[in-house]
C-alpha cells in the first residue's frame, strides 16, 4: 500500500489541485505532441500523465526520498 501522498498539513487540497492542473495541462500537452508526430515526447508526456493519476488516487507518493536524493555538485535544482 502507498503512503500517504500529502500528509495532513492543510496543503492537501491545494496540492491536489495543482496535480489535477498538471494532469489537465500533460493530456493537452500530449495532444499536440501527438499532432506533430512527436511519438517519443508523446511517450515521455504519457508517462508523467500517468504518473500524476497515480499521484491523485494515491497509489503513488508524491514525493520518493526528496531529501535523501545525493545532488550532482555545482548544478542547481
Amino acid at each position: 500500500m502507498a503512503r500517504d501522498p500529502i500528509g495532513t498539513n492543510g496543503r492537501e487540497s491545494s496540492t491536489m489541485a495543482n496535480i489535477a492542473y498538471i494532469r489537465q495541462m500533460l493530456g493537452e500537452l500530449r495532444g499536440v505532441a501527438e499532432s506533430e508526430g512527436a511519438e517519443m515526447l508523446c511517450y515521455l508526456i504519457e508517462m508523467a500523465y500517468v504518473e500524476a493519476g497515480d499521484v491523485q488516487s494515491g497509489r503513488r507518493a508524491l514525493s520518493l526520498g526528496h531529501g535523501q536524493r545525493n545532488k550532482a555538485p555545482g548544478v542547481p535544482i
